[in-house]
């Protein structure tokens, strides 16, 4: 026998078999849609709820004056901003605001989740520039973080955006955009 097999006959014998995951009831929030923005609010987040027809109007507003960069595969027409194209980390610094869409939101945390789908670009666009304008519809809002993970692939990159990036010293000092951007915008567009 090989070093190499028993390594993996220890292993076999040493796992124990997989407990069954019982899923717990996740009690039914009627208004999950409001409460994701309350809970994205107390992040001291920008909500806009909107209709469909308000989005780009509204985006344009946001990136007014500002130098704005979107995924490449962005579903929305903004005046003036930059379709990523490959930029690296020392050019992202120079955009202000990045927009992307989202894979889902959870209601009871107010986190947004993006998993690097349509829409929403590489994770260095959503970490680097300084404010980070997340669009989301409705029907993309869950209750739970449960429900929010039946939705997801695991096997995708997954990113929680939990309100702005912060972190505080050992004197509770708070300090913003460390991790991530310190301005956060969601769109919540409803049908």
């Amino acid at each position: 026998m090989t070093a190499k097999e028993r390594i993996l006959s220890r292993i076999r014998t040493a796992a124990v078999p997989r407990a069954d995951y019982v899923r717990t009831e996740t009690p039914v929030l009627s208004a999950s849609l409001d409460l994701f923005c309350e809970r994205v609010a107390d992040y001291r987040a920008i909500v806009h709820r909107v209709s469909q027809d308000e989005v780009s109007a509204t985006l344009n507003r946001i990136c007014e004056g500002r130098r704005c960069l979107v995924p490449a595969d962005f579903e929305f027409v903004i005046e003036g901003a930059f379709a990523d194209a490959g930029f690296t980390h020392a050019e992202l610094v120079d955009f202000e605001t990045t927009i992307t869409s989202c894979a889902v939101g959870i209601a009871e945390s107010g986190t947004i989740v993006l998993d690097a789908g349509q829409g929403q670009g590489r994770r260095a666009i959503t970490l680097i520039p300084d404010h980070h304008v997340c669009i989301i519809r409705a029907d993309q809002v869950v209750s739970s973080l449960e429900e929010g993970l039946e939705r997801l692939m695991v096997t995708r990159p997954l990113t929680f955006i939990s309100g702005p990036s912060a972190t505080s010293d050992i004197e509770l000092v708070r300090v913003e955009g460390v991790h991530g951007p310190r301005k956060h915008e969601v769109l919540v567009v409803e049908a």
